[in-house]
């Protein structure tokens, strides 16, 4: 067997591992699961997340420090920031918001608003608001319709 031939098996090997690894198990309709709306937050190691949690909290201005909820920021759903510079939520990898609050919670991520935003927020509320937004339709476009030419 030559170099390439077994360098192809190994790479086979490793997708098929790597495939079987990512593979989630597909909940049915009317499961439980779907029913309570968690999606798990992993890699960011925090507990499933419950959407109805995260939209009730997300208009909470009463548990912020500022005074202001999520939704009065980034805009309804988290699809109609305020300022440009901030960002839409709706539809972002649960993930990537958790991490980013948790970022915001530990100082690791420094802004005016949003390190006083995440200071208090349990584990729990990081999940939950970070399934809600995940889970609203983002309006963010890709690229595909800009014109290079």
């Amino acid at each position: 067997m030559t170099f390439r031939s077994r360098f192809n098996m190994l790479s086979l090997a490793t997708l098929v591992l790597m495939l079987g690894a990512c593979a989630q198990k597909a909940e049915t309709p009317g499961s439980e699961a779907e029913e309570a709306g968690p999606q798990a937050s992993s890699s960011a190691g925090l507990p499933n997340g419950i959407a109805a949690a995260g939209a009730k909290l997300s208009g909470d201005k009463a548990r912020s420090p500022t005074k202001q909820s999520c939704i009065d920021c980034h805009g309804a759903a988290g699809n109609a920031p305020i300022d440009p510079s901030y960002p839409k939520l709706a539809g972002q990898y649960a993930d990537y918001l958790a991490y980013s609050l948790q970022n915001y919670r530990a100082g690791k991520r420094q802004h005016a608003l949003m390190s006083g935003q995440a200071a208090n927020l349990s584990d729990q509320q990081i999940a939950d608001l970070a399934a809600y937004f995940a889970g609203q339709k983002g309006t963010i476009s890709g690229l595909e319709s800009v014109r290079l030419d």
